[in-house]
């Protein structure tokens, strides 16, 4: 029999076919003629996904990743509709007892279907951001086995793709509320089925009479954070014919060490239901004296309680039951008066923002919790605190939230409004929005009933470089409007009793909590007011991002540049022609125009030149030989650029600026501009240059003005601190050496040190390289350290490439936890150069640990101690450690590279890979994805590094781990 409250997902043993190729009714179908194998016209369906994901995965079409394939797929503007209208089936075991009720759920689809269950027919209406929840009790067959068939129709309004191409193609999509980027954009093709299908979660779930529908949580807070009140208000439907008599209970409780549970609150109200009525009940509101509050990545920790509903009737027992990880956090905001931009705090904490533009995981909605860790984790580790969810793309799902809870980035959410499909488009689209402004309302009050409960979401935004047509934006105004309690004057509200006497209980507005921009553009964003003031997205000087005139608002939401990947992602993703690096065209004026081969520019190249502007960033270097050399040349600049902007916004912190958001992190398609890694999952460099520069306390050069400047945007000021500075030049020679000692660095604030003097110094050298580390005096523990090349005024870097054939002796020390098939390695890398005179005591690079990390990471570990002894009684972090990696590996490996020179040991990078060693040509070797403590790092003579690297092995593969860099071509092989 069905569990109560049991949530059971159809997620596999889907078949899909085109609904012109079968014959048959969808009665008929589900009842006398189901489908048995995936024989012609079925073929094995990807659910949750889309039509287009079905068919990739059955190789009916090309892989529209894959070079210039996407072009041989047919588009929905030359097919028609019904040629990406496809029938779902599958069969589910379900019987009930008694006073049970099943629903059937779908959590989205896209645009429309008709559903057969056992023969009986339902209509999922228009919608792609909208629930479905089907009781289908009453037509369960009677023996348990059940057959469901789906046919789901495409947008009304799929649109035509013009000859150029365009932002949205001919803004047709726009009439229907739907994904807008389906229609290709400026870093995408056309998705050629708009994103047809049953895109998100199936499932069936089990209930008694009385069913528990979209809870509402809200914390209140007084006294600085010490007293807190939880709110909570559920709609509870009774679906029996009689009056049911319930205790509704809510319990609040959070995990301790060791999967330990402390209760911290359970209550239990009595309601009673008149039959056939759905109502709203409010509880008493939950009293915490000082919880642990839940603080974006790089402010603290992301403190997360198990806050769960039941619901029990008199004569039945449990009828439903509900579940939330919740975090207390209060998020305000307010247009600053000293910058224009819209200044954001956490918990009355001021926080600057630096994150990142987000369009989806994968454009043919192949979405997993898997793949969801991963991309938010890889935002995590860049040090990034916010994701803006543009609003061409999805109202990300409740499993994108977990992760943003989970690891602490803050999430914009915009409605699906932009500019170019919503009235500012070229040529001119429809201001009014999507055909159906009703349609679009219910669709955004579902999503925020989805989402609201969430501590990570911050705010919601009517649309991307657009306000919505103006009833919806009214209206959007009005059901988000922010309960008192969360606007600016809140603080006159001193207790709960204030707060319930004068007010209705927050948790019965739809939100209330986050405040509601109208558009991307407007309120203390760009320019405030709507003008295009956004960008720019296109290779920069490095030292422009620190120049006055660089941007003129408090808060950019957008600002872009280049994204090359690796060489081996470009050989996994195109033909032996895509190979091609581009030609480099010399122009009149000096500059150089690079012209790339056809596949790069369908995949949406961005160049490292802007003639007139930049001169050629990769030709700095050299001019590049082949592709690897191509993309390693410009894995340098990708570090730069990124840093360089990163850190430009950061040194204006509060004075001109409040945030800043890079278009953009990442592609759901194999795009090549605009990303810190790639569609396989392979970090470029520029993912480590943002991780250097967006630290919570971080020491930089403004690259301006040479001055040495430390950020520190954390809340505690951090003194008895220290600033080494060493010059190093090609020869391995320390020509320039500092200490800047007895700082006091005060919290949320930038402080600019001393001048770096070396490049006025009587004969610097053309090109040198700069160490930077912040320390603790008292031990010597490193807080920040950041690595530069750079070249004196006017001139380039092609010094470095006689600089490859520098052998710098390198040791390499290796120590592997292995836990089922996941691997956490500590790599150990020392340049065994002979140091110069000892002047500090920081070689060895032991970092201070960062105490806002929650999730369990090995970065801020030592390794298990060798011997099992030590193992018998471990307790704390040790205990953590143990219990995630019980196998140790056999002991330290141990490599070394001979060399006799002398030098730094410049631009190193691990990658992991199947232990293979000799692969076809374009064969991808990679094991993808893998989190790195850092990568693309420099070690001076004498200097040590610690990289923490931890990933997954795919059944049957054994992992390496490869170490290559500018002075190491092929790489050093370690076999774990």
């Amino acid at each position: 029999m069905a569990e109560i409250g049991q949530k059971t997902l159809l997620d596999s043993g889907w078949l899909a076919a085109r609904s012109t190729d079968v014959q048959l009714t969808g009665t008929q179908l589900t009842t006398t003629h189901p489908p048995t194998s995936p024989t012609s016209p079925w073929m094995e369906a990807v659910v949750p996904g889309t039509v287009l994901a079905t068919l990739v995965e059955n190789k009916v079409v090309g892989d529209p990743f894959y070079g210039l394939e996407n072009e041989t797929i047919l588009d929905i503007a030359d097919s028609g509709r019904e040629y990406y209208t496809f029938w779902f089936f599958t069969k589910f075991q379900c019987k009930l007892s008694g006073a049970q009720h099943l629903d059937l759920n779908f959590r989205a689809i896209n645009y429309s279907a008709e559903l057969y269950l056992n023969g009986h027919k339902r209509v999922l209406p228009k919608g792609m951001f909208r629930r479905h929840s089907l009781e289908v009790t009453d037509i369960l067959n009677p023996d348990g086995s059940n057959l469901l068939a789906v046919l789901v129709h495409p947008p009304d309004h799929p649109g035509s793709i013009p000859p150029a191409g365009g932002q949205g193609g001919d803004h047709e999509i726009g009439k229907d509320v739907a994904t807008q980027y389906v229609e290709g954009w400026d870093w995408i093709a056309p998705v050629r089925d708009r994103n047809t299908g049953i895109w998100d979660e199936v499932s069936i779930s089990v209930t008694a009479p009385v069913k528990i529908i979209d809870p509402h949580l809200v914390p209140s807070f007084f006294d600085r954070y010490t007293r807190v009140y939880l709110h909570a208000t559920t709609e509870l439907e009774n679906r029996s014919s009689w009056v049911a008599e319930c205790s509704l209970n809510i319990q609040v409780t959070t995990e301790l060490e060791g999967s330990v549970c402390l209760m911290e609150h359970l209550k239990t109200q009595h309601v009673s239901i008149p039959p056939r009525a759905r109502i709203q009940y409010t509880f008493p509101q939950l009293f915490f004296y000082k919880p642990n509050l839940w603080w974006p990545n790089g402010m603290g920790k992301q403190s997360l309680y198990n806050v769960s509903i039941t619901v029990d009737v008199k004569g039945h027992g449990e009828s439903d039951s509900w579940g939330q990880l919740f975090g207390f956090r209060k998020i305000e905001s307010h247009i600053d008066s000293a910058t224009g931009g819209r200044l954001f705090k956490v918990n009355g904490q001021p926080i600057f923002i630096r994150g990142g533009n987000w369009i989806l995981s994968d454009c043919l909605l192949r979405l997993s919790k898997e793949r969801y860790k991963t991309d938010i984790k890889f935002h995590a580790d860049m040090n990034l605190n916010m994701i803006r969810c543009w609003g061409g793309g999805l109202a990300e799902r409740p499993e994108f939230y977990h992760y943003c809870d989970v690891y602490g980035l803050l999430v914009w959410q915009e409605f699906w409004i932009t500019g170019d499909v919503d009235g500012r488009g070229v040529p001119v689209s429809n201001p009014n929005g999507p055909l159906d402004h009703d349609l679009f309302m219910l669709c955004a009050r579902d999503t925020v009933k989805l989402l609201r409960n969430h501590p990570s979401l911050g705010l919601w935004v009517g649309g991307n470089e657009q306000v919505p047509p103006a009833d919806i934006n009214t209206s959007l105004k009005n059901d988000l409007k922010l309960h008192p309690f969360f606007e600016s004057q809140s603080e006159n509200i001193t207790s709960v009793e204030g707060l319930s006497t004068a007010y209705k209980d927050p948790s019965q507005y739809l939100d209330g909590t986050r405040v509601y921009i109208q558009g991307s553009m407007w309120d203390g964003f760009a320019n405030g007011k709507g003008g295009f003031t956004d960008g720019p997205y296109e290779i920069q000087n490095p030292e422009d991002p620190f120049k006055d005139n660089f941007y003129k608002y408090g808060f950019n939401p957008e600002v872009g540049s280049v994204g090359i990947p690796v060489a081996a992602t470009i050989r996994a993703t195109m033909p032996r022609e895509g190979w091609q690096i581009p030609l480099f065209k010399k122009l009149p004026n000096g500059y150089t125009e690079e012209v790339p081969n056809p596949i790069w520019q369908y995949h949406k190249y961005l160049p490292y030149s802007k003639p007139g502007k930049v001169h050629d960033q990769i030709e700095l270097y050299g001019t590049p030989k082949d592709l690897d050399d191509f993309c390693l040349k410009a894995q340098l600049v990708n570090y730069i650029q990124y840093r360089a902007l990163l850190e430009g916004w950061t040194s204006r912190m509060w004075s001109k600026y409040t945030g800043v958001l890079i278009w953009k992190t990442q592609n759901p398609w194999t795009g090549l501009r605009g990303q810190f890694y790639d569609h396989l999952l392979d970090q470029t460099a520029g993912f480590f240059g943002c991780r250097c520069a967006a630290e919570p306390i971080h020491v930089q050069l403004n690259l301006a003005t040479y001055f040495i400047e430390v950020v520190n945007t954390t809340a505690e000021e951090l003194s008895n601190v220290a600033i080494e500075a060493s010059v190093w030049d090609l020869e391995g020679a320390c020509p320039y050496y500092k200490v800047f000692d007895k700082l006091s660095l005060p919290p949320k604030k930038v402080v600019s040190i001393s001048e770096m003097k070396y490049p006025k110094s009587k004969n610097p050298k053309p090109v040198f390289f700069l160490l930077l580390k912040l320390y603790h005096v008292s031990n010597y523990s490193i807080v920040s350290r950041n690595f530069y090349w750079l070249h004196v005024s006017g001139g380039d870097y092609k010094l470095l490439e006689p600089y490859r054939n520098k052998r710098i002796p390198l040791k390499i020390t290796s120590k592997t936890f292995i836990k089922g098939s996941s691997y956490e390695v500590e790599m150990k890398v020392l340049n065994k150069s002979k140091k110069p005179d000892p002047k500090t005591l920081t070689y060895k690079n032991n970092f201070a640990v960062r105490n806002d990390d929650s999730d369990f990471d090995m970065t801020s570990l030592e390794p298990i101690p060798d011997t099992r002894a030590d193992l018998k009684q471990p307790t704390g972090l040790f205990q953590r450690l143990y219990r995630q990696f019980s196998r140790e590996s056999d002991g330290l490996r141990v490599a070394e590279i001979n060399g006799s020179d002398g030098g730094v040991a410049f631009f190193l990078n691990f990658s992991v890979h199947g232990a293979k060693m000799e692969h076809e040509e374009g064969e991808d070797s990679r094991i993808l994805p893998v989190h790195y403590s850092d990568n693309y790092f420099s070690l001076v003579p004498g200097e040590e590094m610690s990289i923490k690297i931890s990933f997954k092995v795919p059944p049957g593969v054994s992992p390496r781990v490869t170490l290559r860099g500018w002075n190491y071509h092929h790489g050093v092989h370690t076999v774990l």
